[in-house]
């Protein structure tokens, strides 16, 4: 009556420890997110340590290599950051103080181009934007005062600007041996399908970092590019600001989107419905010729699960959230499939072994009765 069951002790303790770590994994979500952007980091710079150790001296220890691209890869950021983003920051500037100028001009309703169909609501979208952007006082409303929050916080976190580079030079340098001292804790059979699984995770983070790099760079020149050629004002912001939001799938190239035609339409541009004519035709071109492509490998989730993907992460982490959502799922889906691989074949095995033991049973019959019939 009161016997004690092994099993559902063992299923409880499971559920323990699973909850235990569900929990330890929330309380330390802001480190998790910190090393998260280490390990993004370390796959854009891996490639270049790779070249450099094939075609560099030979005798360059590791750590040198390592220390080296890293170097080489922050200099290149700050030589880039010294060309852009001065003149991007003064665009961000004069926009910021031409704002509520363009908002309380009295012609500004007449100003934004809208389609025959939205006509009747110019009324209302002038007034919602006055209310969120402007105000009669001159003061900062609830939409600026929450965009000057967020650029607070994220300067007080500027440590992180410094520790994801160290963090992501240490996971490089010491990820082979840490993958090897975890795959020696687990037995065979574990051992082989947790290795698959961690050589599949690296081809998706690899292609996955690496494709989300080039997009944003392709993003950025073509965008600046065809802005400048267009005439449209703040052209260099708008690609920027494109290029940052391309991190964030689906909802960024939309959010970019939407923030270059309103502040054109805001800034009096004439040709409104071009730019979102070339819009549309680079994220057809980019969404169904170039991300597939950079995305051949890895990367395979259904459209459906992306999308469930991205409103759930928005409410777990929001812009991060977001950001992880498309990874994660690729994730779960290597490890499912993986994990239904492994379970498939040991029951092939098992079918196989009872069948050549039937087989080897039958024989053993067919030979007593050959072996009986001789005797009699």
């Amino acid at each position: 009556m009161f016997g004690f069951n092994l099993r559902v002790a063992k299923m409880v303790w499971t559920a323990f420890i699973v909850a235990f770590l569900l929990f330890l994994i929330y309380k330390v979500s802001s480190t998790l997110i910190v090393v998260v952007f280490a390990v993004f980091f370390s796959y854009l710079v891996y490639p270049l340590i790779g070249l450099l150790e094939r075609h560099g001296p030979r005798r360059l220890p590791r750590t040198a290599a390592i220390g080296i691209v890293f170097l080489v890869v922050i200099l290149l950021v700050a030589i880039l950051g010294s060309i852009f983003g001065a003149r991007i920051e003064d665009e961000a500037i004069k926009l910021s103080d031409q704002l509520p100028t363009l908002l309380k001009g009295n012609n500004f309703a007449e100003r934004i181009p809208l389609p025959e169909f939205m006509e009747p609501l110019r009324a209302r979208l002038l007034a919602f934007m006055q209310t969120q952007l402007g105000g009669d006082n001159g003061q900062a409303m609830p939409l600026a005062k929450e965009l000057g929050l967020t650029v607070m916080h994220a300067a007080s976190n500027l440590i992180y600007l410094v520790l994801v580079p160290v963090l992501s030079f240490l996971l490089i340098k010491e990820g082979p041996d840490m993958r090897d001292g975890l795959l020696a804790l687990l037995n065979r059979p574990n051992k082989k399908l947790w290795g698959a699984i961690i050589d599949d995770l690296d081809i998706l983070l690899s292609r996955y970092v690496r494709a989300l790099l080039l997009l944003s760079i392709a993003t950025f020149i073509s965008y600046s590019v065809a802005f400048s050629l267009m005439g449209v004002p703040y052209g260099l912001l708008l690609a920027g600001a494109a290029a940052l939001l391309e991190f964030i799938p689906f909802a960024g190239p939309l959010g970019a989107a939407v923030i270059a035609v309103v502040v054109a339409g805001f800034s009096g541009y004439e040709h409104v419905f071009w730019l979102i004519g070339f819009i549309a035709a680079y994220r057809l071109f980019q969404d169904y010729v170039v991300n597939p492509y950079l995305m051949s490998e890895g990367v395979e989730v259904s459209p459906l699960m992306v999308i469930v993907g991205l409103l759930a992460g928005d409410q777990l982490g929001g812009v991060v959230g977001i950001f992880l959502s498309v990874p994660v799922m690729a994730a779960i889906k290597i490890v499912f499939v993986r994990a239904k691989a492994a379970l498939q074949a040991r029951h092939d095995a098992l079918e196989k072994a009872e069948l050549a033991a039937e087989a080897a049973r039958v024989k053993a019959a067919e030979e007593a009765a050959l072996l009986t019939r001789r005797k009699l």
